[in-house]
């Protein structure tokens, strides 16, 4: 007998003779002659009723079932006499699969997160981690299915890399040395004897390798898994993450800022229609406003501001801000979430950022003094997205590496994409922990990444 989801069986439209469900026990509750189970088996956030009779051979065993246990039943599916759910499974048979100790951690009762970050090889059973591990696998498909529908190409870019794509020099080291004995010269590493024969790190993005398959075979996409050495500490921040990075040729800024725009309205719509159940137990437990939070992203027309005027707006808002706004500075969450929700009340992209806080990559715009960046804000989180156009023209772009810092002989062949065939192309990084952030109501990253790595953190 092929095994049935709970998922499909409660979405049923007639009762089924004969089901096979498999599944752990989340209550239990004996009346006479009966026991009543409740039983998930992970496809959705709703349990399957199972009543089991005295008449099961195994009865005895039946009643003993705790909170945890796994068991694999057959039966039929029929509609049920009590309220609460539509169908039931009258149990034929039941396999008592593993017993789960009274001492079970996750008891009928609200855990909170930092508990339950303790055990996080535990919390994907509880209906809020369940819940949020399933939006990020449809997310998953839906990126996907985004970016294949606009005839975009997905590569896989390389994790270990020796570029430094954003210049913060926040990067992971890949070595093979012993850290108590690595070889110097002149007081510095000498990693010519290493694996690789250089310095080698683990990406913090795959844009740069993107960028050369975008410029021969038009649009394109990575999405994977990314690394940042930053010792901040806080909810937003994590040192293993996951990236959305799209490249595509023969695209300005504003192209740029669209297909942005697009994705976050085309995720999330997804989510709204296909994760309805999931969000619902966030919009009840975990963020009352969530759900016209995404209802405004959908319908709203994101505001386009240069950042110059975005400096305006936030010194003549009359509010004190723990950050100092200037012109030059990077804004903070603080500014950002101001723009979103208090000033415009819905996303914003700011555009045209002063060249001295941005990556060597950004085109220079005419004024030399900003680049063609773009960021898209969105409530409740700030920035979800970072991008820009990219700088083709060769000569610029080596000037941009050398005030940079970066040796343009360490990157001939990034250069190289400049001077053979160069147009203009764009894109931009969507983390992936943010979008989560954005359509749960979760605000710490660690609870949506399964296992979260942060300063001091790598249990499991």
């Amino acid at each position: 007998m092929t095994r049935s989801k709970v998922d499909a069986l409660l979405k049923s439209d007639a009762p089924v003779e004969e089901v096979l469900v498999m599944g752990w026990v989340r209550t239990k509750r004996d009346a006479k002659g009966f026991s009543f189970i409740e039983l998930n088996d992970g496809s959705c956030l709703r349990n399957m009723q199972i009543v089991a009779g005295e008449t099961l051979p195994n009865y005895d065993e039946v009643k003993k079932l705790t909170t945890g246990s796994a068991v694999s039943i057959t039966g039929g599916l029929v509609e049920s006499v009590g309220s609460g759910q539509k169908w039931e499974i009258r149990a034929d048979t039941m396999e008592i699969v593993s017993f789960a100790p009274e001492a079970y951690p996750l008891q009928k009762k609200r855990h909170s997160d930092e508990f339950l970050r303790t055990i996080a090889h535990l919390r994907p059973r509880t209906n809020k981690y369940g819940a949020a591990f399933r939006l990020r696998s449809e997310l998953s498909y839906a990126i996907h299915k985004f970016f294949r529908d606009r005839g975009f190409r997905y590569i896989h870019t390389p994790i270990i890399t020796s570029s430094d794509c954003e210049g913060a020099g926040e990067m992971f080291r890949v070595s093979i040395f012993n850290p108590t004995s690595i070889p110097m010269v002149n007081s510095a590493p000498d990693f010519s004897a290493d694996f690789f024969g250089r310095e080698t790190n683990l990406t913090v993005s795959g844009q740069l390798e993107a960028e050369m398959f975008a410029l021969a075979l038009g649009d394109v996409y990575t999405f994977g898994p990314t690394f940042r050495a930053d010792p901040s500490n806080t909810r937003r921040h994590a040192a293993e993450f996951w990236m959305i990075e799209p490249e595509m040729a023969f695209c300005d800024l504003a192209g740029d800022m669209t297909l942005a725009e697009e994705m976050i309205k085309y995720l999330t719509t997804f989510a709204m229609s296909e994760c309805a159940d999931d969000l619902g137990l966030f919009a009840k437990y975990v963020d009352k406003n969530l759900m016209p939070v995404l209802e405004n992203v959908v319908s709203s027309q994101f505001v386009r501001l240069p950042y110059g005027e975005a400096v305006d707006i936030l010194l003549n808002s009359g509010k004190t801000f723990e950050y100092a706004v200037q012109f030059g500075t990077d804004l903070q969450s603080e500014h950002e979430r101001y723009l979103t929700e208090e000033h415009f009340r819905k996303p914003v992209i700011l555009y045209n950022y002063p060249k001295i806080i941005k990556p060597f990559y950004m085109r220079v715009n005419d004024d030399g003094i900003t680049v063609a960046a773009m960021d898209v804000l969105v409530p409740g989180i700030g920035e979800i997205i970072g991008g820009s156009q990219r700088e083709e023209r060769l000569d610029v772009l080596e000037r941009r590496m050398r005030e940079c810092g970066l040796s343009p002989e360490n990157y001939w062949w990034y250069l190289d994409s400049r001077r053979f065939g160069s147009v203009p192309h764009s894109g931009f990084g969507l983390g992936f922990e943010r979008l989560i952030m954005m359509m749960t109501g979760i605000t710490n990253i660690r609870d949506v990444i399964p296992f979260p790595r942060t300063p001091g953190g790598i249990e499991f």
